[in-house]
This record gives structure tokens, sequence and C-alpha cells, in this order.
């Protein structure tokens, strides 16, 4: 696992939700990653202690990507959506993560 300590607490909500999309799912396939929103100030080091933690697993490397949120209309006013920090965990090879709660 990790070499540095992290707060647990803080690790329980780093990961805020595993993103399912098109998108994802081929990542996932074709390199064992993967995709979660994650919280704006996260670090690298801190996702892949949180994903160690949480799921059990070993991870091979965390990429992070920061989107901007689009602005939307409704009606006359104007509004924006939140700005979306994305990590996506590349697991070893031989790990594997179970994001459906029931066994396939």
């Amino acid at each position: 696992m990790s070499t540095t300590k992290f707060d647990q607490s803080r690790l329980m909500q780093v990961l805020v939700e595993p993103i399912v999309s098109e998108k994802a799912t081929m990542v996932a396939e074709k390199s064992n990653a993967v995709t979660f929103k994650v919280l704006q100030n996260a670090t690298k080091p801190e996702i892949k202690a949180a994903v160690e933690l949480m799921f059990k697993v070993e991870v091979k490397g965390v990429s992070v990507v920061n989107t901007k949120g689009k602005t939307k209309r409704f009606g006359r006013s104007v509004g924006r959506r939140d700005n979306i920090r994305k990590a996506y965990v590349t697991l070893k090879p031989g790990q594997e993560l179970n994001l459906s709660g029931e066994a396939a």
C-alpha cells in the first residue's frame, strides 16, 4: 500500500462517485482503468490511497482531468454546471475492481 499517511476520513470523501459512460467503459476495457469523479482539491497520491483503501486493489497510476462546467440556459436565466475533476485510476495487471454491488 502507500507509504504516506493520509487522514482516513478525508480519503473516504475524496472519491465522489464512479463515472459510468461510454468513454469510461472503453477506457476500462482497453487499459484496465476505472474513472471516478473526485473532489476539486484532491491530489493524485490522495486518490491512489483512497482507491487502495476502499477497494483493496493495487493502483499503477492516476491521471487527472479538470473539466470546466458548461453554461446552460433555463429560459431567460443563465446558469452553469459545476466544474468536474475526473480521475482515471489505472490498476496493476491482474487487479480487478467490481463497482456494481452484486456479483456477476
